[in-house]
């Protein structure tokens, strides 16, 4: 079955003004657009354009639960696609792996934690891996720690602004001094998010904040994503944490995959992501939500790693892939500008952004126009995709 689908897009605060629609040919609007999303997934189940076809399911959570084989039989739909736009910085987070992820739902389950309650981590049994493609240049993210001694030279770099305060600088050196001689990543981390005593007692991380937050001011060209921290998370000891990570720009078609334990955040730009249907994240600041330091800290991968960038592949039938090897992923995203042939395996969803495309299943055949999707069950074996433009398919 190729069934045609849609959905709204959702209004969360970073998001852009009427960047989705603008992308997808939609009439505009002034109002904030953050993300679609395109899956069975009970925040925002994507809309079924012809409810008649499956049982009178107006949406995709009810019908593969009320047609079972539109799944692998599994009833279940294991990834989410998503246009995704931010304006501003997304929380800073990571994921679980599956095993971590299935034991916290069953010890808050055990605990007796509601599933939508304010301080609940695990809201389901998933690892929530994800990718992003940018579809413009510029996309922009905080994606995994980098090695300290760079963090270190960025500290001494703002500590030697002519315009930074000799306190600030002092405090800058101290905290560079203090990162280079640290056998413990993650306890240092822990000291900033839960602004600990230091050597010099509580007020210590707030000295930090202050001053990293006054020499990105002060270097706002060298260090952009300091100052918009700052600005629009004054206090937040991610200001700090943000040195720590790999500050990565995507051009169109570039790619990051985030795997379990990997500390991240978004920032601006305007992409295609893929993750696995999963709600939990583990936050550590920049945000309003809840914030479990412990948690984090637990599923962090504190390792140094080079950026966490995911190289296409082309595929045998045309076009190229996304597809992370890893076992928690179990996804890949297909990107497709002309003629091409994907086979299935389990259920797909195909998102036309630019131009027009023809979709040929086993079964079914569907046109694609910019803006335009459909849900692809497995029965219909491969799909045979023509025209020309941008299509992405998850699989």
């Amino acid at each position: 079955m190729l069934l045609a689908i849609d959905n709204d897009p959702r209004d969360y605060a970073w998001g852009r003004r009427g960047a989705i629609s603008r992308l997808l040919g939609r009439p505009a609007t002034d109002a904030i657009e953050a993300e679609l999303w395109l899956g069975a997934h009970h925040g925002s189940p994507t809309q079924v354009l012809d409810p008649g076809a499956v049982g009178g399911a107006a949406d995709l959570v009810a019908a593969v639960a009320q047609v079972p084989e539109l799944t692998d039989g599994t009833g279940r739909v294991p990834f989410l696609l998503k246009v995704i736009a931010p304006a501003s910085p997304l929380s800073l987070q990571a994921h679980p792996t599956a095993a971590q992820a299935e034991a916290g739902f069953a010890r808050e389950n055990a605990a007796g934690i509601a599933l939508d309650a304010f301080d609940r981590n695990y809201k389901d049994p998933y690892p929530k891996p994800e990718l992003i493609v940018a579809l413009e240049d510029g996309y922009q993210a905080l994606a995994g720690l980098r090695p300290v001694q760079d963090a270190v030279a960025a500290l001494h770099q703002l500590a030697a602004l002519p315009a930074v305060a000799d306190e600030h600088a002092e405090t800058l050196l101290g905290l560079a001094v203090a990162l280079e001689n640290s056998d413990d990543l993650p306890g240092f981390i822990a000291r900033l998010l839960r602004r600990e005593d230091g050597a010099g007692g509580e007020a210590d991380v707030d000295d930090e904040i202050a001053a990293v937050s006054a020499a990105a001011f002060a270097a706002s060209e060298e260090f952009p994503v300091q100052a918009t921290i700052a600005r629009t998370y004054p206090g937040d000891p991610g200001i700090v944490i943000s040195l720590l990570l790999h500050h990565v720009t995507l051009r169109r078609g570039e790619s990051v995959y985030l795997p379990a334990g990997n500390l991240h955040a978004y920032l601006d730009g305007i992409g295609i992501e893929l993750m696995t249907a999963s709600d939990n994240v583990l936050r550590g600041g920049l945000t309003p939500k809840y914030v479990d330091v412990s948690e984090l800290l637990t599923v962090l991968d504190a390792s140094a790693r080079p950026e966490p960038r995911l190289v296409s592949t082309a595929l045998p039938g045309g076009g190229v892939e996304y597809r992370p090897d890893d076992p928690d992923a179990g996804f890949g995203l297909a990107w497709i500008e002309r003629d091409a042939t994907l086979p299935l395996t389990g259920p797909a969803i195909a998102l036309c952004v630019e131009g027009a495309f023809t979709l040929t299943g086993d079964h079914a055949e569907v046109r694609l126009e910019r803006g335009s999707s459909i849900f692809a069950s497995p029965d219909e074996g491969t799909l045979r995709i023509s025209g020309s433009g941008l299509v992405v398919v998850a699989r």
